[in-house]
């Protein structure tokens, strides 16, 4: 969905604004072959300049004309690089030159709707699809938007740290769900939309550069991704259009699109529409209503952290025009003149849409070039944004450029496209970008995570990935009074200097108390992500939700809010399932253990190849494994994969000891037996997490520093050697030789139980004792990292307060008593 914009309808059809610098002249001889862009590659052409660079190779080429020519391997391809010969492509050339192969792709997997849809067949239904986006309807959508809005951003804590563009794809599809179709997903679906775009947005680019349309029908694991992304998406869709996703026919004035599709007729035979009209024309408004807005509007809280002087001046007209509370209308949307000027800045310099293309279907005439039938022509909306021709400084973020008639005969602009495939949400999109924004600036002040702004992702679309933001309550910003914690009254409470909320150094504060609720909303989320993945069936639920995995992340990671607090449950979840394997044969037979660990090691590369005894544990990890790294930085990668292959494989190892009778204390010494366990506790993964939580990794000095690894080391100890407290007396009833400390003293020292255990607990207490100066002789030389030295405490905290109560540890046959 390009994004458009109704004030700008007659801005396209004035003359343009004669440019501040001229560019070079035009030939004037007619029916010239445009130019050959340089560096083609044998075989490949420019595909490889194209993949690597896109919006750099793309936007060089304006040099060369306002056609060139590329080589994507066999096909050649024209680029169209002067605004004003793609207004004509769009425009005047519209019928000549339908769309191309990007959007066969798409037509492919989803039908014959509006976005796809050519000549009469698009007429007829726009025509149909027109009234679902009329100005009658505007008032409704902009109090459902609202609404949304503030549901989404009321479940945010304070101090918790956002990963914007995912946040922003679950607001945006929601609000097209309750805007378009009256309905609620559930969060399951919304979570597996969220997760299958990437695929679906790669698979789409990379077939439409195929040398032939027979290689998408290869078993090629790009492929496969689309066609699976693809199978989703119809899922969320069927939710949505046949009402299993939870009615809410209230929220959706004047009724909803699926009901108008299916009380319309076409023109030409009179018939209504099939079920299949309606679930393309559905799809078309969830891929092209979500994924480039909740970008745009990620790129607009990232350059409000970057301008803070926009960000002022944009509160200060909501507050004007806009007062808290009040429901946003079109009237005044309408008064709102300098957050316009703010949003269409964002969509001119992030133009969502990286390359779009046509195809002349008879020559045609394209300024002074002659362009052959059936030749594929590209444009990038992005590139022609950021035109210095066309636009003064044109990577600087200045809205002021939009004020005082500055966005006037401005062809150049088209966020949303031209001509007849203009696109039909186009004051439905730039609506939705102000309400979001409006309703989330009022109660929330993002603070930017260091060394985690956004940066460009380009695929179909230029997609804004990595950006996390700290979350400061409004009313908290400047140290005004809120609510006491019995609600007994307004506390005036300043913030400390350092607090997180300020961006400056991080203090050893108490977190915000986080809500029971809260973690029991997380447990019934990972519970049905569970039985989604297979790992348990619902009859096993009972037994595994008394062990209250949540509330050992709710007393070890105080301070995990949202998506990483699901992280963190699903995490333990998935590794408490692992480990109950190894109860079984596995953990007796080494090619067993292999089998089934080995896999999870290599889909850490990113193999996809391999298969287990159990691929529903392999499909887990995968996606566990994405959640974890997506948006970290490579150093947090590569030490993240680097634990859990030591952890891993700590697994097929115990199993290797346990078939030779090399168990601790009969050939496996006291040490080797410490080193062994310390990475299969899990531990050091756990640790890894202490970043996503606070939104930013600890400073690569402190990683640096041997006395850390020693602190790390002694917490995977420590919170190893309670679970072994706890653990011990249903492991002291197992067939298998159990890898546990206290009984491998006793075998050691020919001590007894009550000896053991006490020595246990004593080195407990000497490794805490050790850490804690640790702690103060690294705080005092990495005062930016005292955060995470105080992570490790609480962890191994959260263990033994969770060790104590849960049924994790109970005999078998003793639940319940």
């Amino acid at each position: 969905m390009v994004l458009p914009t109704t004030a700008l309808l007659a801005e396209t059809r004035k003359r343009i604004v004669p440019p501040r610098s001229t560019p070079p002249p035009v030939p004037t001889v007619r029916a010239a072959v445009p130019p050959l862009a340089p560096g083609a590659l044998p075989g490949l052409g420019h595909a490889a300049a194209l993949l690597r660079d896109p919006l750099g190779f793309l936007g060089s080429l304006a040099r060369l004309g306002g056609v060139v020519r590329i080589r994507l391997g066999p096909r050649t391809v024209c680029v169209v690089t002067d605004a004003r010969l793609v207004h004509t492509l769009l425009v005047a050339l519209a019928h000549d030159c339908p769309r191309g192969a990007v959007q066969d792709t798409l037509k492919t997997a989803f039908g014959d709707g509006l976005l796809m849809s050519e000549g009469q067949a698009h007429r007829d239904r726009r025509r149909i699809i027109q009234p679902a986006f009329g100005p009658d309807r505007m008032a409704g959508y902009l109090a459902v938007m609202h609404q949304v809005t503030e549901e989404r951003a009321g479940r945010w804590q304070p101090g918790q740290v956002l990963d914007v563009a995912k946040e922003m794809n679950h607001l945006a599809l929601e609000i097209v769900t309750r805007s378009l179709f009256g309905a609620r997903l559930s969060e399951d679906a919304t979570l597996a939309f969220h997760r299958a775009l990437p695929d679906l947005v790669k698979g789409q680019i990379v077939q439409s550069l195929y040398p032939h349309p027979a290689f998408a029908r290869l078993p090629l694991p790009v492929n496969r991704r689309f066609d699976a992304a693809v199978r989703v998406l119809n899922r969320v869709v069927d939710q949505a259009v046949n009402g299993r996703a939870g009615k809410a026919r209230s929220e959706c004035p004047g009724g909803t699109l699926p009901a108008l599709l299916r009380a319309a007729r076409d023109q030409g035979t009179g018939r209504p529409l099939t079920e299949a009209d309606v679930r393309s024309e559905a799809i078309t408004m969830f891929g092209a209503g979500t994924e480039t807005v909740s970008t745009t509007l990620t790129w607009l809280l990232d350059e409000l952290l970057r301008h803070p002087e926009v960000e002022s001046r944009l509160l200060a007209e909501l507050d004007e025009h806009l007062p808290a509370g009040t429901t946003p209308t079109p009237e005044a949307l309408s008064r709102l003149t300098y957050t316009r000027s703010v949003t269409q800045e964002v969509v001119r310099l992030h133009a969502p849409n990286a390359f779009l293309m046509r195809t002349a279907q008879v020559p045609v005439d394209l300024g002074p070039y002659r362009i052959p039938a059936g030749t594929e022509l590209l444009y990038s909306l992005t590139a022609l944004h950021r035109d210095p021709v066309r636009y003064d400084e044109p990577l600087s973020f200045r809205p002021e450029r939009w004020q005082d008639g500055g966005g006037l005969g401005r062809p150049s602009f088209l966020p949303f496209g031209a001509g007849k495939h203009k696109c039909i949400g186009e004051a439905f999109a730039w609506a939705e970008l102000t309400v979001a924004a409006a309703a989330i600036l009022r109660r929330w002040r993002p603070v930017a995570v260091p060394g985690a702004r956004a940066r460009e992702v380009v695929w179909t679309t230029v997609q804004a990935q990595g950006l996390r933001v700290r979350l400061a309550p409004r009313t908290e910003a400047a140290g005004t009074a809120t609510a006491g914690p019995t609600g007994e009254g307004p506390v005036k409470r300043p913030l400390p200097a350092g607090c997180p909320f300020t961006g400056t150094a991080a203090t050893t504060a108490a977190p915000t108390p986080r809500p029971p609720a809260e973690l029991r909303a997380a447990a019934d989320r990972h519970a049905d992500w569970t039985v989604h993945h297979g790992l348990l069936a619902p009859a096993e639920l009972p037994g595994y939700r008394a062990y209250a995995l949540h509330e050992l992340i709710g007393h070890a990671f105080p301070r995990a809010r949202g998506t990483e607090l699901d992280l963190l449950v699903d995490m333990l979840g998935w590794f408490t399932v692992l480990d109950d394997r190894f109860d079984g044969p596995p953990g007796r037979r080494p090619s067993e253990a292999h089998a089934l660990v080995d896999p999870l090691i290599s889909a850490l590369d990113g193999d996809t190849r391999q298969s287990t005894p159990d691929d529903r544990l392999l499909t887990a990890w995968r996606e566990l494994w994405h959640r974890q790294s997506e948006s970290a930085s490579p150093a947090w990668r590569a030490r993240a994969a680097r634990e859990w292959r030591a952890c891993l494989a700590t697994f097929p190892a115990e199993a290797e000891h346990r078939a030779r009778g090399t168990v601790p204390a009969l050939g496996l010494g006291l040490a080797d037996t410490m080193r062994l366990r310390r990475h299969g506790s899990c531990l050091y993964p756990f640790m890894n997490i202490l970043e996503r939580v606070h939104g930013a990794d600890a400073p690569a000095a402190l990683h640096a520093e041997p006395a850390l690894h020693r602190l790390r080391a002694n917490t995977a100890d420590a919170a190893t050697l309670i679970n072994d407290l706890y653990s011990l007396e249903r492991e002291e009833r197992q067939s298998a030789a159990a890898f546990n400390t206290v009984l491998t003293l006793q075998r050691i020292r020919g001590c007894t139980r009550s000896r053991a255990v006490r020595a246990v607990r004593a080195r407990v207490t000497r490794l805490r004792q050790e850490n804690e100066e640790l702690r103060r002789d690294l705080g005092r030389r990495h005062p930016t990292g005292r955060w995470y030295l105080d992570g490790t405490r609480e962890l191994v905290a959260g263990v033994q307060a969770w060790t104590s109560t849960s049924d994790r540890y109970l005999v078998p046959g003793d639940r319940g008593h």
